[in-house]
């Protein structure tokens, strides 16, 4: 199987993309934990009381992007361990937050675990992206050809009826209401 040649990634893009999605996810949770709170702190609680978290969220965000893609572009290969890089950069942030090295690097090494188990399954839809000249309308007329079975086969189960006949279907049909009901549904249907 041939390698597909590298495409660097670009860093700030992603980086400012990715820390703006985590900054407003962490405003969501601020404005969640506010309007939770017991007493009345106001609309500006979520920068009071709880812009620690949208500092945090941001900048793990921020810094599992950056990470991840500068590990990306230095070793020019798209794989898990750019994600384990990153997850481990990034979990490390919010152990900082908590002031202890103990946290960081625990919180480092379980997001590095996550994350590069995420990516080495093949995430939540399990597709394999590295095959993308494939088509998938091609590749799912294979998969049908594969397993398809001969209608005999299938009548044979079944029997005719409900959108399978088998060929010959009509003259067995005239003939077998003809002996039946004595119509002829064949004369009927050449009048028309």
């Amino acid at each position: 199987m041939a390698e597909t040649p590298y495409i660097p990634q670009d860093t700030l893009s992603n980086t400012f993309t990715s820390t703006l999605q985590t900054t407003a996810a962490g405003a969501i949770i601020a404005g969640v934990q506010n309007t939770l709170r017991k007493q009345n702190v106001g609309a500006m609680g979520i920068l009071t009381r709880s812009g620690h978290l949208i500092a945090i969220y941001a900048s793990v965000g921020a810094t599992y992007q950056f990470t991840r893609d500068a590990a990306c572009n230095l070793r020019q290969r798209e794989d898990a361990y750019n994600e384990a890089l990153g997850g481990f950069a990034g979990g490390a942030v919010v152990g900082l937050a908590r002031r202890s090295i103990p946290f960081m690097l625990g919180m480092g090494t379980c997001t590095a675990a996550v994350m590069f188990g995420f990516r080495f399954t093949g995430g939540i839809t399990s597709k394999k992206a590295d095959n993308q000249d494939v088509d998938e309308v091609e590749e799912k007329e294979a998969r049908k050809k594969a397993y398809r079975r001969p209608i005999q086969e299938t009548i044979d189960q079944l029997g005719e009826g409900r959108g399978i006949y088998a060929p010959g279907y009509q003259e067995r049909r005239r003939e077998r209401l003809l002996a039946k009901y004595g119509i002829d549904v064949g004369a009927a249907e050449e009048a028309k």
